[in-house]
């Protein structure tokens, strides 16, 4: 384990192998992380976090995301003021890949009939490279954006302490 990050990964079995931890401090220990994850994104009703640039989202999501074991694709809705007003999670994959269809991507702003998104997904590996498939789904996610009048504003990539903005890197949006 070895840091902070290891404990967090551990399974409760894990734990229990430490001198003097059993299984209620196990599952003790798992809780106090979940709540101080849960704490780091929380944010107060009356203030919505605003989204200024590819650094605010990273920010948001950089230390539980780059921590993942499986790829998972997560879509921010905003308001007309870019005010975070849903965050879901559209797919959770393998550990280096996760198939994602469009539509259901796009849906989630349909539905909550907000006028701009951003994507944001991690690289269990730690690093924050797109592959040739999220240039692909960029593109598609472009694409489809204009036809139902999203904003689409960025595809984020997270890796561990790491992020690329695909947006910044035209990766995927037209120059």
């Amino acid at each position: 384990m070895g840091s902070l990050s290891g404990v967090q990964q551990a399974t409760l079995e894990e734990l229990q192998r430490i001198n003097a931890v059993g299984p209620v401090k196990a599952a003790q220990i798992k809780a106090a992380l979940e709540l101080g994850r849960r704490l780091t994104t929380e944010q107060p009703d009356s203030a919505r976090l605003i989204v200024r640039s590819p650094l605010d989202v990273a920010m948001l999501w950089m230390s539980e995301m780059g921590l993942l074991e499986q790829e998972e694709l997560r879509v921010i809705l905003l308001n007309t003021r870019n005010e975070i007003v849903k965050r879901a999670t559209v797919y959770r994959g393998s550990v280096n890949s996760a198939q994602v269809r469009p539509a259901e991507v796009l849906r989630e702003a349909v539905r909550a009939n907000l006028p701009s998104m951003v994507v944001v997904h991690n690289h269990p590996s730690g690093d924050p490279s797109p592959s040739p498939d999220d240039i692909a789904l960029t593109r598609r996610l472009v694409e489809g954006s204009e036809l139902l009048s999203i904003d689409f504003l960025d595809h984020i990539v997270i890796g561990r302490g790491r992020f690329l903005s695909m947006r910044e890197q035209k990766l995927g949006f037209a120059g």
